[in-house]
């Protein structure tokens, strides 16, 4: 049997988060914003999951994500109507035309991630960079709302506001920027993670878009 020496273990360093970020690589977000014109709905939320759980190049690409499931239950009254079960992923060309046509824009409040562990997790992302979301809005002058889809999204974006209260689940606050007053709506995930049925998770969406993309 070898004998270790106790100096030989010297050289050991014990394991710690700071040592492990340096060797976790930064991730970039994959799609570019998608901002159609006219928008008045900014639907945020924090981070794509790694491209392996891609069914498509888009929002919400994970087939067992069901926001996409959520806006057809609510515009359509069919959890199917983006879904392509054959294929296993969703109507990529139908949903960009119709947020265009509704006014709702896409996009999340990372830029940058690192991936604690290899999940989809929000809890396991780490903010490396915030998205820089008032410049977003300088360039959406008829936007009014902002609806997070996730707690980590909630909590990045009322950071970059000073907004001091969140809003509860299903609820909004107001909150104004430069001049405007515009609603942050605050959604139940969309991930089957967070323990409430498709259904009822659209109960909570349905009278948001009503709100938010009510023309004035």
């Amino acid at each position: 049997m070898r004998t270790i020496r106790l100096s030989s273990l010297s050289t050991f360093q014990p394991f710690n988060l700071s040592t492990l970020k340096k060797v976790i690589p930064v991730e970039r977000h994959p799609f570019p914003p998608f901002l159609p014109d006219g928008c008045r709905l900014l639907m945020l939320g924090s981070f794509p999951p790694a491209e392996k759980r891609w069914a498509m190049r888009f929002y919400y690409p994970n087939f067992t994500n069901d926001m996409w499931r959520i806006f057809g239950l609510c515009y359509f009254n069919d959890k199917l109507h983006f879904v392509d079960e054959a294929r296993k992923t969703f109507r990529e060309a139908e949903l960009r035309r119709f947020l265009t046509a509704q006014g709702i824009g896409l996009y999340d409040t990372a830029t940058a991630v690192r991936r604690l562990k290899n999940t989809a997790s929000d809890k396991d992302l780490e903010v490396v960079e915030p998205t820089d979301v008032a410049a977003m809005l300088r360039q959406l002058p008829q936007c009014t709302a902002i609806v997070t889809t996730g707690q980590k999204a909630t909590d990045t974006l009322c950071q970059q506001f000073n907004i001091a209260a969140q809003p509860a689940v299903g609820t909004h606050v107001e909150f104004t920027f430069e001049g405007r007053t515009l609603r942050l709506y605050r959604m139940p995930s969309s991930s089957r993670a967070y323990p409430m049925a498709v259904e009822r998770k659209a109960d909570y969406y349905r009278p948001m878009l009503v709100a938010a993309l009510k023309k004035k």
